[in-house]
């Protein structure tokens, strides 16, 4: 509680006065790795967004209701499909969701049968997906920006034309 100033006060008990510091001169990009102007885009680039680690939790909630077949390996569809689903969270400027996800499995057909030419079509694509950056950005880079705008339902409903989701 502040005494009243008729109240003496020794002299080590009175308030000090602060230190002026200077301030900061700024921040220029002058480094040879500073980005300048935005973050670069285009193919094989990967795509940016907010907290991309959580994806690998809601792809572990599809484990069990994503249909492998024998002859495909599930942590390959695990993990081109969650490219896909990253692609679209950082289309819309978000984080994931598990909407995001279920648009990317649902597109290759891992959610519901699939038709037999879409199966023949992804399994040499996921082949070895999960050991292979390469191999995913591939299976990225073939859903156009259009698809990734549609809802998950639309997606899976119009799984037979799959071609015309696709960039083949």
């Amino acid at each position: 509680m502040a005494a009243p100033e008729y109240v003496p006060v020794a002299q080590g008990d009175r308030p000090r006065q602060a230190l002026g510091t200077p301030g900061h001169g700024g921040w220029t990009a002058t480094r040879p790795g500073d980005l300048t102007d935005r973050q670069p885009t285009g193919r094989l680039f990967g795509n940016q967004g907010p907290d991309q680690g959580y994806a690998l939790i809601l792809a572990e909630r599809f484990h069990g209701r994503l249909v492998v077949p024998d002859d495909e390996d599930s942590h390959d569809v695990m993990a081109g499909g969650l490219g896909v689903g990253l692609a679209r969270a950082s289309l819309f400027g978000r984080a994931p969701v598990i909407h995001d996800l279920e648009l990317a499995y649902g597109l290759w057909g891992y959610l519901d049968p699939p038709p037999a030419e879409l199966v023949g079509f992804r399994k040499p694509l996921f082949a070895g997906a999960s050991h292979h950056y390469w191999d995913q950005r591939a299976i990225v880079d073939m859903v156009p920006e259009a698809t990734l705008r549609l809802t998950p339902a639309e997606v899976r409903r119009r799984v037979g034309e799959w071609r015309s989701l696709l960039n083949t």
